[in-house]
Formats: C-alpha cells, structure tokens, sequence
C-alpha cells in the first residue's frame, strides 16, 4: 500500500509544474487515494507529505466542518470570510475601502479570523505533567537495567495499557505524572534489577462540537492538547455578533468552563483557557453589551461589556489616553429613558467622571487638545534655530537670542523685528517693533523687549534673492499634489525651483462689469486653477505660527510671507470701532507694500520695517496719504509732507495712523549709472559711464578717438530703446498679417497658403529677432556735426570695424563671392564678376546693403549710374529671386493650352 501512494505522489510531483497555476479544488484526487493516505501513521503520512510537497488537508479531504479535520495541514486555504472580503472590495472599490477603515471596528476579533485553521502536531509539544490520559494515547516505555527493551504502549479503550512480564496497568484518567509514578513503582516491585522510563508518544484525538455565533460552527476533530482558543481559531473565529468574553465549554450538559478572551488580550493571562475534552462542547453565545470609544485613546475600537464596568474600565481597554487627550472635555453618547439619543460630558480627570457607569451602546468620544503649546515663546525667520521655546519671568529677546553670530544667519535684517502679542481671549494682537541690533548689544535696554507668554517674534530677511527655497518648494509641492492643484507630470526640480511661488495667486483674468453695455467697474477674478492655489497659499501661511514644519521652513519665507499671517489677523479684528491696524509703503523702498501698524509706530518704524530706503529716495520731502472721517461720517482723502530726513532723526515725529500709505520719492533726475559700450578700432574700447546730455561724440572722444585703421563708414551702432521698438513693430506686423489671413480665409478670394503653411511663415516672423542698429556717419558725429551727433543713452553699443578692401555680391548670380574693391569697376561689372544674374533672378530689383546699413536702390539703367550709385568697400550687392518665375516647360504648356481652348472655341462658333 504503502509503495502505491509513494508511486501515485512521484506521478503528481513529476506534474506539479502543471498545477500551479489551478486551485485545489481543481486537482483530481481519486475517494481510494484519500483512503490509502488517512490509513497511514499519522508520522508516516507527514513524512510523505513533506518529502514531496503535498498539503496533508488536500490529501484527507479535510474542510472546515469536517468530522476528519486533520492537526497537521501547513497551508490554509481562503475560508469564506476573506472570499467575501475580496468580493466587497471589488464590488465597491477603494474609497469604500478607505472610508470602512476609518470606522470603528469590533476589537479582538482578529485574533481568531485569518488564521491558519491548525496546528502542530501534538509531537512538536512538551506533554504537560497535568496531561489526562485517555484511551488511544501511546507511551514509550524504556527497560534498562538487568534487561534492556523498548516497548510501545496504547491505551485501550478500558483505559489500561498491558506491559510484558507486568501484565495490565490501568492509566486512563490518570495525569501523565501520575501514570509515570504508577508504572515507575510496579516495574521496581516486580522487576528486580529493572529501571524504566515513561514517555508520551503519539497522543489521540478528540472531538468537539463547536456551537453558538462561530462563523463556522460544526464538529471537529483536535489533537487532545487542544483548548477553547484552539477551537475557536479551527472554527474560522467568530461571527459578527459572537462573544469574546463569554466563551462557555460544556461537558455532560455542565458548564465547565468560562473563557474571557479579553484576559489573553489585554492581560496575556491564559488561565482561563481550559484544555478541551472528547465530547466538549465549546458554545459562542451572542455578545451582550457593547461601548465604543474614539478620539485620543490608543485603541479606538467597539468593546464588549461584561457587567458593572466604568468609565475607567473602558479606557483602560482602550489602552488609555493619548499624550495629546484633553480627558476633561469627553463626552458619551447614550440613549436616554425616551429611547432617543443623548449627550452626557464626562469628566476623566475627576473621581465621578471615572466611577461613571457605562451603559450598553455608549459611544465615548476622548477630545484632543489644543494645537497651541502652552505659555512657549515661538521665533520665525531667519534665524538658525526656529521653533518654539520655554517662556520664563523676566525673559527679554537678548536672552532668547543670546549669541547673534549664532542665533541669525547672514542674511538677517538687525536694523528691524516685530513681536506679536495676543491681548484678549478671542486672540486678537497688537504687534511691537524694535531695532534688533540695539536690542541684542544693549541687554535690558530700551530695544530689548520683556517677552510674554505666547509671544510671536518675527525676523526679517535681508535679501529675498538669496533665499534658498528648494525645501520650501518640496513642501509645497507635497500640499499642492495632495489638493491636487496640479499634474503628476510635474517634476519636482521644476517645484524646487518655483517654490512656494507655486501656490501664487498672480495669474489673474481680467473682467469688467457692465450695465446696459456701460462699464460701470473693474474687477480682476482668479481662474479656478489659480483661485484654488491662492486658497491654498492663504491656508498654508495662515497657519505658520501653528505648523512645526512651516516653523522649520520659515529661514526661506519672504518678508511679505511672514507678514501674511498678521496682516490677515488685524483684517479680522478690524471692527466697526476698532480701525485696522495696518500700513502701506511705496517708491523708494526696499520692501514696498502693506505692513502692521505697530504700537506707537512713526515713519521711522514703517521706513525700517520696509527695509530702508534706496539710495534714490529723495529725503526732502515724502507724501502721507491720510484716510480721514469727517463729522457727518463722510470719508475724506488729505496728504501730509514730511521731511524724512527730520523723521528719521526722530525730530517731530509724525505717529501713523490706521491706513496711512507712505510714498516716497525718487530724487529728480535720478538715473542708475548708465553705460556705453565702445568696441573696435578705438584707442581705449571698453564700458564708459555716462551722464545726462552727453553726446556720442564725448564719449568716443573720452575713449581717445579713433586709431588710424578704423573704418567709420562700415561702423555699427546699435541701441536698446531702438531694438525695443523694432521688436513691437515685428509684432504688429505679425498680428496685422495674422488679421489678412483670416480675412482672406473668411471672403474666400485669392489663392492663398494652407493654415499650415500659414502659421509656419507666421511663427518664423515672431522668431526674428529685432538688432537695434542705427544708420549714423560715424566721420560726422566725431566731428560734431549737430545734424549727425546723438545723445548717449544706457545701452549703447558702438563697433567700429577695420578698414574694408572688399565687396560681396550675393543672392541669385551664378556664383555669389566676394571681390576686392576697384573704384574702377562699376555695380554691373561686379555682377558680371559674380558670373552675371541667374534665370530666376529679378535684376529690375537689384539693391546695395552699404556698409554703414543704409541701403541704396540704383538706377534702372544702373549702367549708367551717376557717382552717388558708386560702390564702396564693405558694400554688400543684392540680387534677389523672382517670386513670379515660370520656366519653360511650364510656360509653353500654358501657351498649348490657350492655342487649344481658342481652335475649341473657333470650331464652335464654326459650326454656329
């Protein structure tokens, strides 16, 4: 028998490749084959098993509820349970999927569902000396001594074992200790000389009935060491309605046995889970009462009542409070007497909140705390150490900011900071400016503000350029994927580099309001793209002081980013008699634009706020812009001078008022140093500056001049304003093309391009690229000539090239070259020189490029041009393509075709 089966499974094994790819319940396993295997030892049949690969459960036809179930299968198969899971995941998808994740679920009952349906055989485990022995157990018993034997001994079904030269013993009901003292004292009284050994063999099966709320309730069949947890596991764990805490085990109709799962669970305590007996029944009754608690406790979770529990049970199953609960502010939902829902606040920190008695359906709610840390002084901006810090009595900024080479980096702004302070409990703030410098060299001073709990310190950047945002880029990367503001297929170098400038809200589409076809308003409205990125820069930045990670980042914001926050909070505490406490700055700042107006603040402070002046800022006089209410309420618009030289020597300062808008002035005549760039055959070629009303002429005259082998004629001069200029007409040009084509597209006259030829020829003329250059005589600007000298302007470019000895003739002659100068030789013996025109040459158009850029259009009869037609070095002539050519071919053919339609026509009015 035993080389059949061995036969059969080399035959399946040499097929395996083959079944892998099909279910088990596929394989075709023949009822004889399943005999043959189960009358095998049980070691035997493991043996066969491993040696080649085969589940011993697929072989025994073992299933869930089967009256045979195997202790020895390695591979559990999908139960119901995950089979129907999968199938509710397909059928309603992820979202389904995330949202039954968020939902409290029953607690525990994982410990039995999932798991593998058996367990190692009774072989693999230490007997325990409390073992019950019972009919069908095997010992190995050991003779050593006068004579030596081994001998394997059943326990039959009265309960006795039979010993050679011993006789009957009868073991059944006895503990495995007990048994091994029995046979220990009979083998010394009747073998004399004769020691023995006692050791459990294969130990018998038990069967069980498994009842109740198991999700598969049945018989089955256990090794004997087998307990309730054991059982229930075999059983594929429970249902939805089963109790954990009330798992009975019944032996001749009797309770024996109560086993609380929770006591494993939470305790690791085990004791209650009593070993199993042939003919148990293990019975799951239905769960009786439930609590669920959510919010800050470790383990949210439904958890099931025993009877009598409090608050502080309850919490304690939960595993108990988070570090961030605020157990005084909880709440239970519970059904009142009127069968209606009801909210009872629950106070955890309190003796009668924890003795409080928990009811079936309560739900428990454990509130979070606040988001703010307590009392903490929190610094933002550039500084090496941002975050939050311990407040103390008697704290100034100097003892926050202890050591400046330190505690800023290099591009801190020391000339000012701001301190925002909360003063009320609705979290409105007034903010406080000072001079970090003084404050940080003169300890206790003036500058160096008493710190208060909460306070708010800000430290401004020097320089915006420098900032190294490509953390803050990733940051807002990171936010605008998760809102999904934007496409995957953004890089993320292209996040870096843009920054929190991502979440911009620049990008406006202009739209004005009408009544009746009369604009009555302008109004500029964010696309939807750009309104969402703008609602989500707000929210980013409203929550800076509150956001260790924006905390962290803050080294990278910019001034105006860090004013976002406060400057959005006096909007909202701005009230009908409580005016807004902000301020504007523009012109000849460093940092124009709204500010917090700060308590006792001057234009010194809202100077120093904004940076400091330029060095174009005209100190003299500067203009206050004052909204003003008059006594019917009216609004009322006045301008203030001020001398900011007086301001900033604190001589009459003027304090700001709610709204002021400072404009500083540029000084009169102010320019940027203006520069002009001389190359070529100068004496001293290089960058010159220049000031206002300097000619052309000064400036080459201060370069030292020409040098004796500068060519004025063929000079160069181009300018920016010019080039600018001739870029806008290439547009025009382009646009106005644009505007004939549709024209011509829409009346349908002519013949004209394809759309697609069209847009090639319209996209190459909004790729040329304007020059600049000026046709200027050089030899009459040196020589100061009013009629030719120009006035020097920033970005003025002069090249004067060496002395020319050449002239080029290109476009449609035989051979486009170059010839050396010969005042000799007229325009068409150059041409002649180049081999002469080409058929496709149009020589009525014939042009010269002259070598100062001006262009000359000869005579007709060019041959006898007068001397203003005359050539000289460095000129370019032209001979350009006849746009109309025909050839030959084309043009006898056309003439064939009118000779034909004409005999056509002839022979029809012939025939008339």
């Amino acid at each position: 028998m035993k080389h059949t089966l061995r036969k059969w499974l080399t035959v399946m094994v040499a097929t395996l490749p083959l079944l892998m790819t099909v279910s088990v319940d596929a394989m075709s396993i023949s009822p004889e084959m399943i005999e043959q295997f189960k009358k095998l030892p049980p070691t035997e049949q493991k043996r066969l098993a491993q040696q080649y690969g085969i589940d011993p459960a697929m072989l025994s036809g073992a299933s869930g509820a089967s009256s045979s179930q195997s202790d020895y299968s390695d591979q559990p198969l999908m139960d119901e349970r995950e089979q129907s899971n999968q199938r509710f995941q397909e059928d309603e998808g992820e979202e389904l999927e995330a949202e039954d994740e968020q939902e409290l679920k029953p607690y525990g009952y994982e410990l039995f569902a999932g798991q593998p349906t058996t367990f190692a055989p009774a072989t693999d485990i230490p007997i325990p000396s409390d073992y019950v022995l019972g009919p069908g157990d095997q010992l190995q018993l050991q003779l050593f001594g006068k004579s030596v034997s081994n001998e394997t001994l059943t326990i039959a079904r009265n309960g006795s074992v039979v010993i050679a030269e011993l006789g009957p013993i009868h073991l059944a009901g006895m503990t495995f200790a007990d048994a091994r003292q029995a046979i220990a004292a009979t083998i010394k009284a009747q073998m004399i000389g004769v020691n023995g050994n006692l050791t459990m063999g294969e130990l018998r099966s038990i069967r069980v009935f498994i009842a109740g709320e198991a999700f598969q309730p049945g018989s089955y069949t256990l090794s004997a060491l087998s307990t309730v947890s054991h059982a229930v596991t075999l059983a594929g764990g429970l249902s939805e309605i089963g109790s954990l805490r009330n798992i009975q085990v019944k032996r001749s109709g009797k309770v024996v046995g109560h086993f609380d799962a929770y006591d494993l669970l939470m305790h690791g305590d085990a004791s209650g889970d009593v070993r199993l007996q042939s003919g148990d029944v293990v019975f799951i009754p239905p769960v009786a009462a439930t609590v669920s608690v959510d919010g800050e406790v470790r383990r949210p979770a439904i958890y099931e009542l025993s009877g009598n529990e409090t608050m502080a049970d309850i919490v304690s199953m939960a595993g108990g409070l988070m570090a961030g609960a605020y157990p005084s502010a909880s709440n239970v939902e519970r059904f009142n007497n009127r069968h209606q829902r009801s909210i009872v606040n629950v106070d955890l920190t309190s003796a009668n909140g924890k003795a409080m008695d928990v009811n079936d359906g309560d739900y428990l709610t454990v509130r979070s705390t606040s988001e703010e840390i307590d009392g903490a002084i929190t610094i933002v901006g550039s500084v090496t150490r941002p975050g939050s810090y311990q407040w103390q009595p008697g704290m100034t900024v100097s003892n926050l900011l202890p050591s400046p080479e330190a505690d800023l980096t290099w591009n801190t702004d020391l000339s000012y900071a701001l301190l925002v302070r909360e003063i009320n409990v609705r979290g409105d703030i007034e903010v406080f400016g000072f001079d970090l410098e003084l404050a940080l060299r003169t300890p206790k001073g003036e500058q160096d503000l008493v710190l208060q709990p909460s306070d708010k310190l800000i430290i401004f950047s020097l320089r915006n350029e420098v900032l190294d945002r490509r953390a803050l880029g990733e940051f807002a990367n990171k936010l605008a994927k998760e809102e999904g503001l934007q496409d995957a297929e953004l890089t993320d170098e292209e996040a870096l580099d843009a920054g929190l400038n991502k979440l911009d809200n620049k990008s406006t589409l202009s739209n004005r309001k009408s009544i009746a076809g009369v604009a009555v308003s302008h109004q500029d409205e964010l696309d939807e793209q750009a309104q969402k990125k703008a609602e989500l820069r707000s929210m980013v930045l409203l929550q800076l002081f509150q956001h260790r990670e924006l905390i962290e980042l803050s080294p990278q914001l910019q001034r105006e980013e860090l004013l976002y926050p406060v400057l959005a909070k006096l909007n909202d505490q701005a009230r009908l008699n409580s005016k807004l406490q902000a301020v504007s700055v523009a012109g000849e700042v460093a940092h124009p634009g709204a500010y917090p107006l700060v308590v006792n603040g001057t234009v010194k402070d809202l100077i120093a706020m904004a940076g400091g002046l330029k060095e174009s800022a005209f100190s003299q006089n500067a203009e206050i812009t004052r909204t003003i209410r008059n006594q019917n309420q009216a609004q009322m618009v006045e301008h203030i001078s001020v001398d900011l030289t007086e301001q900033l020597a604190n001589n009459g300062a003027i304090l700001l008022q709610s709204r002021d808008r400072l404009n500083v002035l540029t000084t009169p005549a102010w320019q940027e140093t203006a520069m002009v760039e001389l190359h070529g055959e100068v004496r001293f070629p290089g960058k010159y500056a220049i000031q206002k009303g300097e000619t052309l002429a000064d400036v080459i005259k201060r370069a030292g001049g020409f040098t004796e082998y500068a060519y004025t004629y063929g000079g160069v001069f181009t300018r920016e304003s010019v080039r600018a200029q001739e870029q806008l007409e290439i547009q025009r040009a382009v646009t106005s093309l644009r505007k004939e084509m549709a024209n011509r597209t829409l009346s349908e006259q002519g013949t004209f391009a394809t759309v697609e030829d069209t847009e090639t020829v319209l996209y190459q003329l909004e790729s040329v690229e304007a020059t600049g250059r000026m046709v200027i005589d050089f030899e009459e600007v040196v020589n100061n000539n009013p009629r030719h000298n120009l006035m020097a302007e920033d970005g003025d470019v002069v090249y004067i090239p060496t002395q020319k000895q050449t002239v080029a003739v290109m476009g449609e002659v035989q051979h486009p070259s170059s010839h050396r100068f010969n005042e000799t030789i007229s325009l068409e013996g150059y041409l002649k020189l180049a081999g002469g025109a080409t058929r496709r040459a149009d020589d009525s158009r014939v042009y010269v490029v002259r070598a100062d850029g001006s262009v000359m259009l000869p005579e007709q009869n060019f041959w006898f041009g007068s001397s203003a037609q005359q050539l000289r070095p460095g000129d370019t002539v032209i001979m350009p393509l006849e746009t109309n050519y025909r050839d030959g071919m084309t043009y006898w053919g056309d003439i064939t075709q009118i000779i034909y339609n004409s005999a056509i026509a002839i022979a029809a009015i012939g025939g008339i």
